[in-house]
């Protein structure tokens, strides 16, 4: 007996209920396809994806509630084997480049032919076959080189990653000097790694060598490189922290993936006791991946309207991906009621309460973000960094971390004024 040719499920996502219903049609007409569901909103694209774990999802560009770039990055996070077809009116170089970037493999511009929908329906989901097969080969047996710790195992690093979905609240910032008052504060080996791929300011915040090696240096050989590997590419800083500096172009920025950062990361739990992580606003897939890889994400956040906006959408988005409130953490930085309004008034807002606040002192950052010094070497006694020290506390377990006084000794910055650099 000949056993009939399994189908291609297939995911239909557009604001337009004609448009969904016509496409339906249109594919029923295939054999090999099989439509089990349509979506008319992102969010609730998200939901029937993780659902119905599609073999190809078909996305509408442009939708009321939540666009289709932003639900294809987060569907390629959360539902890798559902690869995405971008469809859109619009046909323009710039909505191309972004759907791309988001995950989508695929990009039709309406209005398309039956054969174009069809043969792209086909090549996606056999490509995606093909790589589920070298998946399957590479895969070592026991789980793979970065199981979970057994009896008698060494611990694996803590990996915190600081995320926000607006710029300009003081992330990088935080991250930085967060690194250094773990080390400080508890003796341990710390790594500090610039997730903000595209533009990292971190190798200027501590006044590094322009020269200096950066993650890429990694392209290409990601999948072989161990932790020797990864230690060669990792700057020492003065504070005693190692750093894996951003790649210096937007360019080759973009060669680097979700999985290469994962590696990077897992590695970096075999010889650290806490990895801290900078990322930069938005929902790539490579963002993503270093949100869920990170045991906690901390997110800052400005008392200000537009600040809670979009933390509230953040919020809501983390929700669907299964995050709990005890990975993320919210941030109030900049911590004062000047501007009218308190943390008290953003927890009633959001509905979530605020475990760690930073104080607000521009003198203090600006001098030493100019100098190339952390605040918690340069101004170790000023509020603010007592606070960054605080929240190094609750991260290691110990409320009343303070600075090591020979750490802060070793690492006291140079005698001088302002520096020029370039990146």
């Amino acid at each position: 007996m000949v056993m009939a040719a399994e189908k291609i499920r297939i995911l239909i996502v557009d604001d337009i209920a004609d448009t969904r219903d016509n496409l339906a049609k249109l594919l029923g007409f295939e054999a090999d396809l099989q439509v089990v569901g349509s979506a008319g909103s992102g969010q609730e694209a998200i939901a029937l994806a993780k659902e119905q774990n599609p073999d190809v999802i078909l996305m509408d560009i442009n939708m009321p509630d939540m666009d289709g770039i932003t639900a294809t990055e987060i569907i390629s996070n959360t539902v890798p084997g559902s690869p995405i077809i971008m469809m859109s009116v619009q046909g323009e170089q710039d909505y191309l480049r972004r759907s791309m970037l988001a995950g989508a493999r695929e990009f039709l511009v309406k209005p398309f032919s039956a054969d174009e929908l069809v043969n792209a329906i086909r090549h996606v989901h056999e490509l995606e076959k093909v790589k589920r097969a070298r998946y399957a080969q590479a895969a070592p047996a026991g789980g793979g080189p970065f199981a979970a710790a057994g009896p008698g195992e060494a611990e694996k690093g803590k990996v915190v990653t600081l995320f926000s979905p607006k710029g300009g609240v003081g992330r990088t910032t935080i991250a930085t000097n967060l690194a250094v008052a773990l080390h400080q504060a508890t003796g341990k080996p710390v790594a500090l790694v610039d997730g903000s791929l595209p533009f990292g300011d971190i190798g200027v915040i501590l006044n590094m060598n322009p020269k200096a090696k950066t993650v890429a240096d990694l392209v290409g050989s990601f999948e072989s490189a161990d932790a020797e590997v990864l230690e060669s590419v990792l700057v020492s800083h003065s504070s005693g922290i190692k750093v894996l500096l951003a790649p210096p172009t937007p360019e080759s920025a973009e060669l680097i993936t979700g999985a290469n950062m994962k590696h990077v990361l897992d590695t970096l739990r075999e010889r650290y006791a806490y990895i801290v992580v900078d990322t930069w606003p938005s929902f790539q897939e490579v963002v993503l991946t270093m949100m869920d890889t990170a045991d906690v994400v901390l997110t800052p956040m400005t008392l200000e309207i537009t600040s809670m906006k979009n933390v509230r959408v953040f919020l809501e988005i983390t929700e669907k991906l299964g995050y709990g409130e005890d990975k993320v953490q919210l941030i109030a930085n900049r911590n004062d009621s000047s501007g009218g309004i308190k943390a008290t008034d953003i927890e009633a807002g959001l509905g979530r309460k605020i475990p760690h606040t930073i104080i607000s002192d521009g003198r203090t950052l600006v001098l030493a973000v100019n100098r190339g010094v952390p605040f918690v070497i340069s101004h170790k006694d000023s509020q603010v960094s007592k606070d960054v020290f605080t929240l190094a506390g609750k991260l290691s377990g110990s409320e009343a971390a303070q600075p090591a006084a020979a750490a802060t000794k070793a690492a006291a910055p140079a005698k001088g004024g302002l520096r020029l650099f370039a990146r």
